[in-house]
């Protein structure tokens, strides 16, 4: 037992290198990219520290070269999930009892390790894997990936502090414990930060985690498992199955001892989910601690007082950063006729700027999608538009898949406030948008916050004031990550808690104590000094 309270500093944030031409990071990097391309890896389960190789594979290519092969990966199905289940459980005893400071000794650690030795390997995993620049990578796959690592001992830190009142006579004070179980952690092929989060997260709270990984992103995830493993995480404490969705989630879903749900995906994904969850409800232990975040719609409104170069920028950032694959990605957006002249003939032109391409080529702005199937989804949108009477693409639209799956910067105009793609989710780089008439400005705020069912970031663009703060009102619940003159991606650990409402999911906020409060348990302990020895009331006398 400890018999000193361990104070944990306030981290800062990640600072980011620029990579700028003549930086030696920009070498490094270089250096390490050339390295991971020269070689085809392997990448095993991981069950109990132990590699674990089923036998069947798949492949896991390069987005922007889909003939190049970076590794083979082995898939989990039943077996292997009840194997990390069993390995899970005995890795809880120990590992739920451990105290505090020393759990999060481990991940501070692996921030150290993720920002140090191996910074280089993270951002050149994630540029060949996931396919991001190399400063979309070094944002997340550095810079957010240990926020969260730092971040989360500190929060936990606070709810220790978090004690109840005593008044004379007794002792109150609250112990936060693990969830009894395991946690099951889903997630995503378009973050490398949230991948490492979701598993990391509950296991700093006590918990022991089963991690089913996207095969998309799986090649820069087996590199962090191998750092959780030199910062010392004990064996058994978070299992790493690869695999096809129903293959790994059905048995862990089916197990008595599922004890909470940590994921990131899709709101089809996420709703079979929580549906499956609920009809096993009778079954399990404990009623399992369910965390999400699904989609987003996510908008851009001006004002006819906005400023128009700004609200440009940030529509070409949001809309084609990484592609448009972010939740928070601005795919809506929704312009006043009086200064759409001037947005419209500046939005052309610095679209036509942007060059795709392969993402070790530093003066591409965008890589390639994911995959096969998100380019044939991404690009059904673009030609609907183009048959439709009520769009007309204004900048981009073209695609090619016959090296990678590259998709140009799109802007599509529409007529149709309710038009498909404006509407639906798309994930990639297509950014629809409607011209409204300035004395309509009412109406289209409504429509803006009636149009999807998410609700999880959304920008406004205004230099009065008064607008600015009727804008907020009117989209209270359109956004859990709401931005003011600014674009509506980017959220920053302990900045910008990040999670949104609605369809979008249950607005947990990654990167806040609000998350953390989720994976731990509190039991309320009362202790007497002097207690009665008589059980009647001075009332009855």
């Amino acid at each position: 037992m400890p018999n000193a309270y361990f104070n944990i500093q306030e981290p800062k944030n990640e600072s980011y290198l620029s990579f700028a031409p003549g930086t030696p990071e920009r070498e490094s990097l270089k250096k390490k990219l050339k390295e991971l391309k020269s070689k085809t890896i392997e990448i095993p389960a991981i069950i109990n520290g132990k590699e674990v190789k089923t036998g069947r594979t798949a492949e896991v290519v390069m987005p922007h070269n889909h003939s190049h092969v970076l590794a083979t990966v082995h898939l989990c199905g039943e077996k292997e999930v009840n194997m990390a289940i069993e390995a899970s459980l005995e890795a809880h005893k120990k590992w739920s009892v451990t105290p505090w400071e020393e759990r999060v000794a481990v991940f501070l650690k692996a921030a150290d390790l993720v920002t140090g030795p191996w910074r280089d390997t993270m951002n050149a995993s994630t540029m060949l894997g996931q396919s991001k620049t190399a400063q979309q990578a070094e944002i997340e796959a550095a810079g957010e990936l240990a926020d969260f690592l730092r971040f989360g001992p500190w929060y936990l830190s606070k709810i220790m502090e978090d004690q109840p009142y005593s008044p004379d006579g007794m002792w109150n004070r609250a112990e936060y414990r693990a969830l009894e179980g395991f946690v099951f952690a889903v997630s995503p092929f378009n973050f490398t930060a949230i991948a490492g989060n979701l598993p990391s997260a509950p296991a700093m709270c006590g918990n022991v985690s089963i991690w089913k990984p996207s095969i998309e992103a799986v090649y820069s995830n087996y590199f962090f498992m191998k750092i959780l493993h030199e910062a010392g995480l004990p064996d058994g404490v978070i299992n790493f199955l690869p695999g096809e969705g129903a293959d790994v989630g059905d048995p862990a879903l089916a197990s008595p001892h599922l004890a909470g749900l940590h994921f990131t995906g899709s709101e089809a994904t996420f709703n079979h989910l929580w549906k499956t969850i609920g009809n096993n409800v009778e079954k399990y232990h404990t009623y399992p601690r369910v965390v999400g975040e699904t989609g987003g719609k996510d908008f851009i409104f001006a004002h006819n007082s906005a400023n128009v170069d700004q609200l440009k920028v940030a529509a070409l950032r949001a809309a084609f950063e990484y592609q448009g694959q972010k939740c928070s990605a601005a795919s809506r957006m929704y312009v006043p006729e009086s200064i759409w002249p001037a947005l419209k003939d500046g939005l052309v032109t610095e679209v036509g700027k942007i060059k795709v391409g392969d993402v070790e080529d530093f003066s591409n702005f965008m890589g390639a999608v994911i995959s096969r199937k998100a380019f044939d989804k991404i690009t059904g949108y673009i030609d609907y538009a183009k048959e439709s009477d009520e769009a007309e693409i204004i900048a981009g639209g073209g695609y090619d898949d016959s090296k990678g799956w590259f998709v140009e910067p799109t802007v599509i105009v529409t007529t149709n406030p309710k038009f498909k793609s404006m509407q639906e989710e798309i994930f990639g780089p297509v950014l629809t948008i409607y011209v409204y008439k300035d004395d309509k400005f009412e109406e289209t705020l409504e429509i803006c916050d009636n149009t999807s069912p998410y609700a999880l970031t959304g920008a406004i663009f205004a230099r009065d004031r008064y607008m600015l703060k009727h804008m907020a009102d009117k989209l209270r619940n359109a956004a859990g990550n709401f931005y003011i003159n600014d674009k509506p991606t980017a959220a920053v650990v302990n900045q910008q808690p990040f999670g949104g409402s609605r369809k979008s999911g249950t607005n947990d906020k990654a990167g806040s104590v609000i998350n953390m409060l989720r994976w731990l348990s509190m039991r309320a302990i009362k202790e007497t000094r002097v207690a009665p020895k008589d059980w009647r009331y001075p009332y009855m006398g």
